[in-house]
Formats: structure tokens, C-alpha cells, sequence
């Protein structure tokens, strides 16, 4: 996401539904990865804390999001947005309208949190909903550029 041709931020939403894994980990992402180029927050249709273990495996790739925090949307509805992208399946669904929105995406990225196994097995699915949301990221940045 440039920023705009008047040299000010483009702004970005992230919506999930519990604004505690999926959503959070995208919005590290692209701050890390866009830095000053846009300003970004993510938001959920209910706001529960943010995920330990999303907090973990993005501090193992240099990421700190332990900052970061679980809103709902609720405080963004009457915000201007350049973009708004849903990263699960129920928010894209019961996603409200912005109006004047540029770009509405939809990344169907699954529910680490779903994981019902061993710690182990739990840790590498939290890596490849973290990787891929970091490829989805990337891919966003360069049809930007």
C-alpha cells in the first residue's frame, strides 16, 4: 500500500473476528514490511486479547506485537479507509460497508486457534498461518508498487 501521490499515509483495516491472532499478526506484518508507507490497524467483530502464541511466532521472525491490542470495529466504522481486508471467513461475511472504500480483499486464512492437538503440532500450524500471511502481505505490497 503506497502512500498517496500527496505524500500522505494510505490507510489500511484488518478485520477478523476476535482481533486476536490472524488480524494481529497481519497488522505486524505490514507494519514491519511497509513501515512509513501506510498507517494500519486491525479490529474484530468481538475483541478478545491477543493470542500468546501469535505474539511468540512472530517474535520468532523479529516481529514484536506485544503492543498491540484487541479492538472491535466498532471504533473504526466512521473512519475513511484505502483499504480493508478480511483475513477469516466469518468477517468477511458479516463484514460492514465502508463507504468510499478503494479496496476491499478477502484472505481466507484458517483459525490457528482451532488447533486442538499437541503444543508441538499447535506451534507449527500458528508458523503457517504466520508465513502465509506474511506471503499475502507481500503480494499486496507489490501489486502496489
Amino acid at each position: 500500500m503506497e502512500g498517496k501521490d500527496d505524500g500522505s499515509q494510505k490507510a489500511g483495516l484488518i478485520l477478523c473476528t476476535h482481533n486476536s491472532a490472524r488480524s494481529q499478526m497481519a497488522e505486524g506484518w505490514l507494519r514491519h514490511l511497509a513501515a512509513d508507507k501506510c498507517e494500519v490497524h486491525s479490529a474484530g467483530t468481538v475483541a478478545t486479547g491477543v493470542n500468546p502464541l501469535a505474539i511468540r511466532v512472530m517474535a520468532e521472525v523479529g516481529i514484536d506485537i506485544s503492543g498491540q491490542h484487541s479492538k472491535t470495529l466498532d471504533r473504526y466504522l466512521s473512519e475513511s479507509w484505502d483499504c480493508v481486508i478480511t483475513v477469516c471467513d466469518q468477517a468477511n461475511e458479516t463484514c460492514p460497508h465502508f463507504p468510499g472504500v478503494g479496496k476491499r480483499l478477502h484472505w481466507s486464512i484458517p483459525d490457528p486457534t482451532r488447533t486442538q492437538t499437541t503444543k508441538e503440532k499447535e506451534m507449527e500450524v500458528y508458523r503457517k498461518v504466520r508465513d502465509d500471511i506474511r506471503a499475502h502481505v507481500e503480494e499486496l505490497l507489490i501489486k502496489e508498487e
